[in-house]
């Protein structure tokens, strides 16, 4: 098992992170519009996948802004912001923020993305949910820039992982 900190709490999570290099797994996701994906309908694009806990929190809203801001203008770039949260909810966050260049993509069907990814949470408050990462996979689904937030509660390097889609 891997550890993150929950304001400074230790909270495991399940092993498994990839690694830069690495091949991206498969997962199976819904859209906003409950379709099922897969990492196969992102192929030929590059694909910032930003893993949240819960859109519905300051900081994971504050980070899909900021990457949304810096990667809405990019070419051949998709934003791929996962949650726990129902496609409803999420759609909802996004209207009330005005952000419309996101792929939100929920587990609500199949856990199997956070396990698969090593990001899924085992113990505290946050037991099942996703911890906070950011994954970055070219246009051959092959893994180039990863960062498992250490602290839950704290946004991403948003430079490094946008200097990974130039």
């Amino acid at each position: 098992m891997g550890t993150v900190t929950l304001r400074g709490n230790a909270t495991q999570i399940v092993d498994g992170f990839p690694a830069v290099g690495s091949q991206a797994a498969d997962f199976h996701l819904v859209t906003k519009t409950l379709r099922d994906v897969h990492l196969s309908d992102y192929a030929g694009k590059k694909k910032l996948l930003s893993a949240v806990p819960s859109l519905d929190t300051g900081v994971c809203i504050a980070s899909t802004k900021r990457f949304y801001e810096a990667a809405a203008g990019l070419d051949n770039v998709v934003l791929l912001v996962v949650s726990d949260d129902l496609p409803f909810a999420a759609t909802r966050v996004c209207a009330d923020e005005e952000i419309d260049k996101v792929e939100t993509l929920s587990m609500m069907r199949s856990r199997s993305f956070a396990k698969d990814y090593g990001l899924l949470i085992e113990d505290g408050p946050l037991a099942g949910l996703c911890t906070r990462a950011v994954i970055v996979i070219d246009e051959n689904d092959k893994i180039i820039y990863t960062e498992l937030v250490p602290e839950i509660s704290q946004e991403p390097d948003y430079d490094k992982a946008l200097a990974a889609l130039a």
